[in-house]
């Protein structure tokens, strides 16, 4: 159970994404990188995408990944993993079907909280750690509370995407200094998602 409470994200090479993005994207070469991510956060109401996540001992897993700001967002593994990780808009689920675990907490307890907030403050837990014409990647972590972990999210630089940005990943680091790596590819950005899309069955 432990080895999937850490969700990571790194950058990955740009890949092509269908996607609805809004007309009054701006452009993230145009602004400061944390300003670039904020417009990004608040451009991005909903997004899927698939997702790879590798653990600290290389074991890579699959799924689908679907957000809804705020607040929401489910991780679907693939079919021979029973797990799931689901936040409702207010706590983060994490269930585990074979052992019949369902733990949760705060949905700001958790590094990928800044990926829920829809207004996040980054100047006071985000810093930029490489900027370029290509690629930006910001890492994330909450000075007053450590040990939620560190996050750095990757984005490429693509003018189509909202504000400029498409998210390809992060990687997470958690207290214990377990890294976990998520990629995504076939992003779609604001399409419709029904709230219904977060809820679960509980272990039995």
């Amino acid at each position: 159970m432990l080895r999937f409470k850490a969700l990571a994200l790194a950058a990955v090479p740009i890949v092509a994404a269908a996607m609805i993005v809004p007309q009054s994207t701006v452009l993230a070469q145009a602004a400061s990188p944390l300003t670039a991510v904020a417009a990004h956060l608040r451009a991005v109401n909903t997004m899927t995408a698939s997702f790879s996540q590798t653990d600290r001992r290389g074991q890579t897993l699959t799924g689908t990944f679907t957000l809804k700001r705020p607040g929401k967002i489910r991780f679907q593994y693939q079919p021979d993993v029973q797990m799931l990780i689901v936040a409702d808009g207010k706590k983060l689920h994490m269930v585990d079907y074979e052992t019949k675990r369902d733990d949760d907490w705060p949905i700001g307890n958790s590094p990928l909280g800044v990926l829920l907030d829809p207004n996040p403050n980054l100047s006071r837990i985000a810093k930029v750690v490489r900027s370029d014409s290509q690629t930006l990647l910001v890492q994330a972590k909450d000075p007053k509370r450590p040990q939620y972990g560190t996050v750095t999210l990757g984005f490429a630089r693509v003018a189509s995407a909202p504000a400029g940005l498409l998210l390809q990943g992060w990687t997470v680091v958690d207290a214990q200094n377990n890294r976990t790596t998520v990629k995504l590819t076939n992003q779609r950005f604001n399409v419709p998602v029904a709230d219904s899309a977060f809820t679960y069955r509980r272990p039995k």
